[in-house]
């Protein structure tokens, strides 16, 4: 007998993409591979009846608080910079999921509406209830608060079960795995515990919001192929942060 179909363990989930996940091996932009390998994910899991919003940063394009500290520019300025960088990389994540298929809207919080529509909450659940991915531009449309803080916040807002953050590594370390090779990895840790200790996972803005509302998160290597699908089935992939 053919075996039955896979469950989804999380019917709305939020997945925060970095910038310098879509650039793969380059050292700047947007490599198209990497690009359509994680469109080919989300369409996975779409496919499984899961609701999907992204929140996609600018590293890879332009960092504002980088280019602020660097060279003197006005942090507003530089932050404004860095939110229309999250709209080019929202642009061609939404145009590989719609070669795929895949109704996609991006929606931003800063108004370019000849690319983007703007961002409002009641829509962003409506597209979601519709099956389409959304695609969460220009951070909160504040200067001053990261990406990851716009992850929390929108997350919240379509009341999504959890955040997935995507990253380089298979989870949260006590150092930079890549820096300390005999770093210790946690497979569950508290939001205070990462607070405490000063752990790289999101700015404490973005785990204090996902504290106070008990939205969980899970770290996870998004290089590895599958990976998405495998935390949405509910295997134990990477670190998982909760109360």
């Amino acid at each position: 007998m053919p075996e039955p179909p896979a469950s989804p363990r999380y019917r709305r989930v939020l997945l925060k993409l970095s910038g310098e996940s879509l650039m793969g091996t380059r050292g700047f932009g947007i490599d198209p591979e990497v690009v359509s390998g994680i469109a080919d994910e989300i369409r996975e899991i779409r496919d499984l009846g899961v609701q999907v919003a992204c929140v996609i940063g600018g590293g890879n394009i332009f960092r504002g608080l980088a280019a602020g500290a660097s060279t003197g520019m006005d942090r507003v300025t530089a932050d404004h910079m860095g939110m229309l960088a999250t709209v080019i990389n929202s642009l061609a994540l939404q145009d590989r999921l719609e070669r795929t298929g895949v109704h996609t809207r991006v929606l931003s919080a800063l108004e370019i509406r000849q690319v983007a529509e703007p961002y409002l909450r009641r829509r962003a659940v409506r597209h979601l209830e519709k099956g389409r991915v959304i695609i969460i531009a220009a951070g909160t449309g504040n200067p001053y608060f990261t990406t990851d803080t716009a992850a929390a916040l929108r997350a919240m807002e379509v009341k999504a079960e959890i955040i997935l953050k995507a990253t380089r590594v298979d989870g949260i370390y006590s150092s930079d795995p890549e820096k300390v090779p005999d770093a210790v990895r946690y497979e569950e840790i508290t939001y205070l515990q990462v607070l405490e200790k000063g752990l790289q996972v999101m700015d404490s803005t973005a785990i204090s919001l996902c504290m106070d509302n008990r939205v969980p998160i899970i770290v996870f290597n998004s290089n590895i192929r599958g990976n998405i699908r495998r935390v949405i089935l509910g295997e134990k992939i990477g670190s998982l942060v909760r109360g």
